[in-house]
């Protein structure tokens, strides 16, 4: 049995990535468009009895995620033995739960639409919530970004990190698990906190900051950032209680609205985040840093097709 290596239009980086890694050319498809604009699909080489991975990030806008349903659904026709679906980015994960009336589970419902295309498998990286996996009666394979990160601090970054100079910092209460697993595995980092209130959606206030950060460099760690409002608030919070520079780490760099400008002038010296959400270095902010995740997704791809361990990747 056979890798074939497809994909949308959502991210082509990481697409062409994984096939560099892996040594393979990308199995021949078409995603295009009718003259009304209806997605058109077609896997122009036989898949019969072959292991079909599916890239596709499913960011808006929706036709992403409509392009990944399509292409399962030519995969399944076409008897590809297993489809997995390789989401680097999971769209639709921030309303994971019924928190008002009459709000959707968007992650649910987009859980349910991946298994009624026929995929097998889901390998994604950083889940917005961990709790997301239980959605779906498939496996879900989440890889953490963590040593990415983690490589950049060892091989490129220009000083060594120490605990007694550095913390890493949650911008809010949902985000500490997610910093304290960052902080273990970054040398042992002290933690700390921003305390937030959010009034309504893409809208943060700062109340305070829990935790010792003057006369410390601060690593502000969160999985996704949108608009930037969050990150530029606690970075400013963070200045005014006496840290000495923020850099931040995210997984996830959707950077709409007016993100560009918004982290533009806040005091954020660096923004590291992954290629997991395509965008063209011009829409990006110019203290952004991006770093290639398409290796370990490859890794993980092999492990699965060999049927290996994907937790020996985070030991």
């Amino acid at each position: 049995m056979e890798i074939k290596i497809l994909g949308g239009n959502a991210n082509p980086v990481v697409l062409e990535g994984i096939c560099s890694h892996l040594g393979i050319a990308p199995t021949k498809h078409f995603v295009g468009r009718f003259s009304d604009g209806e997605i058109r699909v077609q896997i122009e080489e036989s898949v019969r009895g072959q292991d079909v991975y599916l890239v596709q990030s499913t960011n808006p806008p929706a036709e992403n995620l409509l392009e990944l349903l399509l292409l399962a659904d030519a995969a399944r026709r076409a008897s590809a033995a297993r489809i997995t679906a390789v989401i680097p980015y999971f769209g639709y994960a921030r309303q994971d739960r019924k928190d008002r009336p009459r709000v959707p589970i968007s992650a649910k419902l987009v859980a349910n639409l991946i298994e009624a295309a026929g995929i097998d498998r889901i390998l994604t990286v950083d889940l917005h919530a961990d709790q997301i996996q239980g959605f779906f009666n498939i496996p879900v394979d989440n890889l953490y970004a963590t040593p990415i990160f983690k490589r950049f601090f060892l091989e490129d970054f220009e000083e060594k990190i120490s605990a007694e100079k550095w913390v890493v910092v949650s911008p809010d209460v949902g985000g500490i698990k997610r910093a304290r697993l960052i902080a273990e595995k970054l040398w042992n980092l002290p933690l700390a906190m921003v305390d937030k209130r959010r009034p309504r959606p893409n809208v943060a206030q700062v109340v305070s900051v829990i935790g010792e950060v003057e006369g410390k460099n601060v690593l502000l760690v969160d999985d996704i950032i949108d608009t930037g409002n969050t990150i530029a608030n606690a970075s400013k919070a963070l200045i005014e209680r006496g840290a000495l520079r923020v850099l931040v780490m995210a997984t996830h760099g959707l950077f709409s609205g007016r993100a560009r400008e918004v982290l533009g002038e806040s005091p954020i010296e660096r923004i590291l985040i992954t290629n997991t959400v395509f965008r063209r270095n011009r829409a990006l902010p110019e203290k952004t840093q991006v770093l290639d995740v398409s290796g370990l997704l490859a890794e993980a791809i092999k492990r699965i097709h060999s049927s290996g361990s994907i937790s020996a990747l985070f030991l």
